[in-house]
């Protein structure tokens, strides 16, 4: 009897799916054939800077999902990931040599926009490339939700806790900038803890109703008052003293070093008062006080239009009405035609140009006429 082991064909579209998932996570909605520029300020967008245009020691400029496909395609690009409310620079005075193929009416500059030097393609403290050359040492890279740049996670000054992919994190430079926010970090923050696991622990606590074992505030009024924020109160009721106040006064500390890590829920928890909300405005973090621009919001964004756009799946229907003989061909079909499109795109990355779409219908026109052959015997396992 034949023991060869298979792959379930369930099991690769699922992989891919997941694949799927996570780049339309990335993307968040991006439009990769329209400019984003008549949008305005996009709350967030995937932004690239091209250092083909724009080389370091020029002036900083990212461009668009679109712009790096039409307008760039072949050119060196860094991408950015997100930046908060960015306007495409794509063929303004910025790029000289280079008018964008998508807009053409735009300003000259994009006096709003805000750049770092991650435009340059370096990050963190360090001022160094991703992924670095000169550092073999394999780390992860954490983005600040305030200056909204990458640090590595041995630069953060702490221990990075567990799930630190669901909470945000604000560095200490940023932190020192805007020391309020200390105050809220001694109450609301991920406990500063050398061991990452315990740091973690705290996080539980915001969704435990009761019987929990982790340390809660001295004053469950105290606590109390934290969870339910003002501003979502009743119009009725008159202006709601200031919470930060209220935090300051309870006395609670914190070592103010190193990076903060906050629960998904925090902001919900800022003070929301007249006073700190023009505090706020003032410090440019207007932006804490909504839920809806965290990078968690813009992934969840762009996995639900995938999921959208998919629908029903027809394929996946398919599947039930096929026997294991039929199954086992598919299978072998789609791993030659996944050979032969990994080493397609090979060939554009070797070469730093940008896949188009016009590139992949090629790629499949030209696999389709290479199936076109004389089928052999069915082969299949007893």
């Amino acid at each position: 009897m034949c023991e060869e082991q298979t792959v379930s064909l369930v099991d690769v579209l699922e992989e891919d799916e997941e694949l799927e998932e996570e780049a339309s996570a990335v993307l968040g909605g991006s439009d990769s054939d329209h400019c984003s520029y008549p949008q305005g300020y996009v709350k967030r967008q995937a932004l690239y800077a091209c250092n083909t245009c724009t080389p370091k020691g020029g002036e900083a400029a990212g461009i668009c999902l679109a712009c790096s496909y039409k307008c760039h395609e072949g050119h060196e690009l860094f991408e950015l990931y997100t930046k908060r409310n960015f306007r495409c620079d794509c063929g303004n005075k910025k790029f000289p040599d280079l008018q964008c193929k998508l807009q053409h009416d735009k300003e000259d500059v994009n006096s709003l926009n805000k750049y770092s030097h991650n435009f340059f393609g370096v990050y963190c403290t360090c001022r160094r490339p991703y992924p670095d050359p000169d550092d073999q040492e394999e780390d992860e890279m954490i983005q600040c939700v305030v200056c909204e740049d990458w640090l590595h996670a041995k630069h953060l000054g702490c221990a990075v806790p567990d799930c630190a992919e669901l909470q945000e994190m604000i560095c200490e430079s940023c932190m020192n900038q805007h020391s309020f926010l200390w105050t809220y970090a001694a109450h609301l923050a991920v406990p500063a803890e050398t061991d990452a696991a315990a740091a973690a622990a705290p996080v539980k606590e915001e969704s435990a109703a009761e019987g929990s074992n982790v340390k809660a505030p001295k004053k469950e009024e105290q606590a109390d008052d934290v969870t339910e924020p003002s501003c979502k109160r009743s119009r009725d009721e008159a202006e709601p003293s200031c919470r930060l106040k209220e935090l300051q006064s309870a006395g609670q500390k914190r070592v103010q070093s190193g990076a903060v890590f906050w629960p998904s829920v925090w902001r919900s928890k800022l003070c929301c008062c007249s006073s700190c909300q023009e505090q706020l405005s003032e410090a440019g973090l207007s932006f804490l006080l909504d839920e809806s621009d965290t990078v968690l919001a813009y992934e969840n964004k762009g996995k639900n239009n995938e999921q959208g756009q998919q629908g029903h799946d027809p394929l996946m229907s398919a599947l039930d009405n096929l026997n294991r003989v039929q199954q086992l061909e598919i299978i072998h079909g789609y791993n030659d035609m996944k050979t032969e499109l990994k080493d397609f795109l090979q060939r554009f990355a070797a070469e730093g140009k940008v896949v188009t779409s016009e590139d992949i219908r090629e790629f499949f026109e030209q696999h389709s006429r290479k199936r076109r052959r004389v089928d052999g015997p069915a082969f299949y396992c007893s």
